[in-house]
């Protein structure tokens, strides 16, 4: 399998300049300073990936002009990261008319002005960034969720071609549909580029790496500790859950959990890879905070061994904050076996 080289251990700089509490000047210059980039750096990683929304770039009321303040944090990123001989990952994390927390409001794949200033909005970027090296790599959205991929598969090869008009060696990565799931790679059209990567996000099963979390409305209040691995004792306790429970979580959670079961899960990605010749990367997987600190090592150790095991680049999520931190709020590690698990490279 071709490898996505210096790619390969990174994590997520979530909640600074998307997803953020509060959009104003003291959380975009305080949530990630330099010294967090050198901390990272520290750790043996060779990368970040850097989440961005759309509305730190560019206004609602202001379609297609662009703000200077915005770039300003992402070139600012960029220069602690070639500073600490890191490379980086641009992810547009939301796009106007498109969030994936809020698919009621999405309107991208039905507006054409909306897709103009996508593909304008990348432009943007490209012009901006035609410079800089293979170290800053291009993301082009993320957790695509449609009822198939026909609509996203005329879009991504839209925003390829605008690209390229600009920088004809960006490499550019492309996820699949639900979610960046390893199970629609397969739906994505081929484009033939040479420096594209494909991407997947892995959480497995959803029902261990998300347990009580506040915003899933069947895990929130979840009476028993699911542990990693996992057996027949608690798969039980997951079948008397209820009907609903079974048909959202059934698919990705067996009666037996462990290693061999998420290699299992990551077949459908590897086949792709392997047929398309193509390389891969994963650019999320982790575990929520409130796990018992052993069970979430357990899973991270066997997750990051399977993608290393498969020369698969990936970035956990997330450095700080988001429910499923590396640090605490004032950027001191939690648990340094973690860190050493996930920046193993």
């Amino acid at each position: 399998m071709k490898t996505f080289d210096g790619f390969m251990a990174g994590v997520n700089l979530g909640g600074w300049i998307s997803q953020f509490r509060e959009a104003n000047k003291e959380h975009f210059t305080t949530f990630i300073v330099e010294k967090d980039i050198k901390q990272i750096a520290s750790w043996g990683m060779d990368h970040v990936r850097l989440p961005i929304d759309y509305m730190v770039i560019e206004d609602d009321d202001n379609p297609f002009q662009y703000k200077e303040e915005g770039f300003a944090y992402v070139d600012q990123c960029i220069e602690w990261c070639e500073d600490n001989n890191l490379n980086i990952i641009l992810d547009l994390h939301r796009a106007a008319g498109y969030a994936f927390h809020s698919l009621k409001e999405n309107r991208l794949f039905e507006d054409e002005v909306l897709q103009q200033r996508y593909i304008s909005l990348w432009q943007a970027f490209a012009k901006r960034y035609k410079d800089k090296g293979r170290h800053v790599v291009f993301e082009l959205l993320n957790e695509i969720v449609e009822p198939n991929s026909d609509r996203w598969n005329a879009l991504s090869k839209r925003a390829v071609e605008g690209i390229r008009e600009i920088d004809q060696n960006r490499v550019i990565i492309i996820g699949g549909n639900f979610y960046n799931s390893v199970f629609t790679l397969n739906e994505l059209n081929p484009i033939e580029d040479n420096n594209l990567v494909y991407t997947f996000h892995f959480y497995e099963p959803h029902i261990f790496t998300h347990q009580r979390a506040s915003w899933e409305p069947l895990l929130k209040d979840l009476e028993f500790v699911v542990p990693y691995p996992s057996g027949k004792d608690t798969y039980k306790k997951y079948l008397e859950k209820s009907e609903e429970f079974k048909k959202r979580y059934g698919f990705t959670f067996k009666e037996l959990v462990d290693k061999e079961y998420l290699r299992s899960l990551l077949q459908p990605a590897l086949e792709f890879a392997k047929e398309r010749d193509v390389m891969l990367y994963c650019g999320e997987y982790g575990v929520i905070e409130n796990v018992p600190m052993e069970y979430n090592l357990n899973w991270h150790r066997d997750m990051c061994d399977l993608l290393l095991d498969n020369q698969i680049g990936r970035a956990v999520w997330s450095y700080k904050q988001m429910d499923f931190p590396m640090v605490d709020t004032h950027s001191i590690v939690r648990n340094e076996e973690l860190v050493k698990i996930v920046s193993k490279r």
